[in-house]
């Protein structure tokens, strides 16, 4: 049986995340990638360009798709800020930071996206809608604060673990309180 491609694997995950998760036109996809972790090495340690393009290429072509917006986050060297783009940043009054992703410091998806992306820049935080997490990079800080895990029948891209999450309206009331099933 033939191994399916670093690119298929991740548009299935994808495809299931939208599937449960439902966002709406203009949500924010947050992703947070290893592409150490991608090739079978320590995360942090061998980022790779290729797998990198790869991964930015499907991630990009699948926002487009399902119209929505995409942030990139970098790794901890710096502060797990996100590359996104300009339009977004001021449509939502984010902050802009001063730094430029690098491979060393940032990451070589978080490089490729800011090279990429039209008008990227750097923001300190966003509260992103649903998430995609390849190589465990804990991308919670960036997902809004009632984060629900999405189980998909993809459980590793390349030899990199996956975790996606869609976030859902908080609840709020006590025992009178009445809720919206369309919401959770």
């Amino acid at each position: 049986m033939m191994e399916r491609s670093i690119r298929q694997q991740l548009e299935q995950a994808l495809e299931e995340l939208v599937s449960a998760a439902k966002p709406e036109k203009g949500s924010l996809l947050v992703t947070g990638c290893s592409t150490s972790e991608i090739i079978g090495k320590k995360i942090g340690s061998s980022g790779s360009g290729q797998t990198a393009q790869e991964v930015m290429d499907t991630l990009l072509n699948f926002c487009q798709k399902h119209s929505i917006f995409l942030a990139v986050q970098c790794c901890e060297h710096l502060n797990r800020s996100l590359v996104i783009e300009k339009d977004y940043m001021k449509a939502h009054n984010l902050t802009q930071v001063n730094a430029v992703p690098v491979l060393h410091a940032g990451g070589a998806l978080a490089e490729r996206a800011y090279k990429t992306m039209k008008n990227a820049v750097l923001v300190e935080g966003v509260q992103a809608d649903i998430g995609i997490d390849i190589g465990l990079t804990l991308i919670g800080m960036h997902l809004k604060p009632v984060a629900v895990p999405v189980r998909t029948t993809v459980t590793q891209i390349g030899q990199a673990a996956v975790v996606c999450a869609r976030t859902r309206p908080k609840y709020i009331g006590g025992s009178r309180a009445v809720y919206d099933d369309q919401l959770a």
